[in-house]
């Protein structure tokens, strides 16, 4: 395994209050979350990082929880945080729950955000085929991009989501993200990592959308084994980006889980 990248970060709120550890998912980064971290700096002390090969992050060509693990423990490390509360949606989910199962002692508490440790079936083909044959050396604008998404991409949210890592450099148009690495890497992203018999001994929530269906009752056997002390909630009126459909309901689920 290579040495982990030294990713880029967000800090926010007092370092004398409990660490929050916020992790993105695919096509996400740091960005993500602070809608979020509004409503919840003044309680915590919160670190904002872009998982590799998105966001300001560096680019690898490895890619998988594995690695992805090493790098935001070796940010937790680096930072010397103790007890952190770690909390990840989707993507960014699995790596967290990969982090509480490999290092339990550095995580105070848990939160999962609809995602299950489980492998799931390929959904971001479209994705992949709308950002790969969008020619980035042609474009003109922004809105080019957003009506060339829009024959693979059906959901508006999801293009505007996808469309905030395109960037204009003095050399044209680019992504923030990695995109023929993540393509490549989708089949381990899609998966969970063998947990080789362990299981996290601290309290974990599992936040789940209403109208999502990345948690479902066949992963509760799963679940359970691995994490034996944890709970669900479902937050109503929400998919599968519930921290962005409901910010408030998020927040506070997650605050009253905390405390």
């Amino acid at each position: 395994m290579s040495d982990p990248v030294s990713l880029y970060y967000r800090e926010l709120g007092d370092r004398s209050k409990p660490t929050l550890c916020l992790l993105h998912g695919l096509f996400g980064s740091s960005s993500n979350w602070m809608g979020i971290t509004k409503l919840l700096q003044e309680e915590y002390h919160i670190i904002v990082p872009d998982l590799r090969n998105h966001g300001r992050s560096e680019h690898r060509s490895e890619m998988d929880y594995a690695v992805m693990t090493e790098d935001v423990l070796a940010l937790i490390g680096r930072l010397d945080l103790q007890n952190v509360y770690l909390l990840g949606h989707s993507m960014g989910g699995k790596v967290a729950m990969r982090a509480a199962l490999i290092q339990p002692e550095w995580i105070g508490k848990l939160v999962v955000a609809d995602i299950a440790p489980v492998t799931y079936a390929e959904r971001f083909a479209l994705i992949f085929q709308g950002l790969s044959s969008l020619s980035l050396n042609q474009l003109k604008n922004r809105e080019q991009a957003y009506q060339h998404l829009a024959k693979s991409v059906r959901e508006p949210s999801v293009r505007d989501y996808l469309l905030q890592n395109l960037v204009k450099q003095r050399s044209g148009w680019g992504w923030r993200f990695n995109l023929p690495v993540l393509q490549h890497a989708m089949p381990s992203l899609a998966a969970f990592p063998d947990a080789q018999q362990r299981s996290y001994p601290g309290d974990v929530l599992f936040l789940h959308g209403e109208r999502s269906d990345y948690i479902t009752d066949a992963a509760q056997p799963v679940i359970q084994a691995l994490f034996p002390h944890h709970r669900r909630r479902v937050l109503n009126g929400t998919g599968h980006w519930l921290y962005a459909e409901q910010p408030h309901l998020f927040a506070q689920a997650v605050r009253y889980f905390l405390k």
